[in-house]
Order: C-alpha cells, then sequence, then structure tokens
C-alpha cells in the first residue's frame, strides 16, 4: 500500500480594502475575474497587494480596475527588487452584469473593490456598487461605532 500524500493546503490570504465601507454606502456585491500576469499573480498570493484608493470604471464595456497597487519582486542576478505597479487591470465579468453595472455608473454610483481572494486556484475580485459618502455620513459612522465599542466593554 502507497503512503498517503498530504496535500498541500494553501494559505488564504484575503486582501480588504477597509477604507472602502468608511468612504461610501455600500450596496450589491459581485465577484468578478482578473486578469494577471505570473508576478502579479506571485505578489497577490504572498499579500503583497494595496487596494487603498482604488476603483472601478468601464471603457469600451469591459471593466478596469485602476490604482492598485501589486508590489512586484524583480529578479535580477540573484538579487531581490521589488517595485510597485499601479497599471490597469482588466476584470472579467459576464455581459449582463457589466450593462448592470454601467447603468449603476450612469445613476451616480461608484464601483468599488473591496476583497481581493486568493484562496483556491483563481483569484478573484469582490465588487460592490457605492454612493460616496458625505462628511457629516462619516461622523455618524465613528460614532456609532464608538456607541457599540462602549456597549461591548460594558458588558
Amino acid at each position: 500500500m502507497a503512503a498517503a500524500k498530504k496535500r498541500k493546503v494553501p494559505t488564504q490570504k484575503t486582501i480588504v480594502n477597509r477604507r472602502a465601507s468608511y468612504d461610501y454606502s455600500l450596496g450589491d456585491e459581485l465577484t468578478t475575474g482578473i486578469s494577471l500576469t505570473g508576478r502579479e499573480t506571485r505578489a497577490a498570493r504572498d499579500g503583497r497587494v494595496q487596494l487603498k484608493g482604488s476603483f472601478v470604471t468601464i471603457r469600451n464595456d469591459e471593466l478596469w480596475l485602476n490604482n492598485a497597487s501589486f508590489s512586484l519582486v524583480l529578479n535580477s542576478k540573484g538579487e531581490h527588487e521589488t517595485s510597485v505597479d499601479t497599471t490597469p487591470r482588466k476584470l472579467l465579468a459576464h455581459r449582463r452584469q457589466i450593462d448592470a453595472l454601467s447603468n449603476e455608473k450612469q445613476a451616480g454610483m461608484s464601483i468599488v473593490p473591496l476583497r481581493l481572494l486568493t484562496r483556491g486556484r483563481h483569484i478573484k475580485l469582490v465588487i460592490a456598487i457605492g454612493k460616496g459618502k458625505k462628511n457629516y455620513d462619516k461622523r455618524q459612522t465613528i460614532k456609532l461605532r464608538d456607541q457599540q465599542r462602549e456597549a461591548k466593554v460594558r458588558l
């Protein structure tokens, strides 16, 4: 009998855009694929991606992720140098989903990236429709969060 092989369990790193829920009132979420190169995939699996300040646009009936920072490792003669790449990356979604997002965008909403999922074979990006908050809305959010924290401490 052959010895049972141990399967390598991939580490589950989820890159989260924590600023999104603070700056936007979020609505429906959508999980899309993302087109990456090999170095970008390695950076995502290692958790060297930052979604803060990134946004999604629609160009030529395609979704594009803009301003997401990928820290790429450049292997040149045994030295490990890194460079930050913020070029636009194409998102993969169905035509009906893109049309629905386009209608929401024309109505004044924004498309915000929330999480980058690296679990499993494929890398996915979770995006949501959001409406920008005003400063008084942000202050109200902070106030509610503080009240909930105090109530939790009292218990």
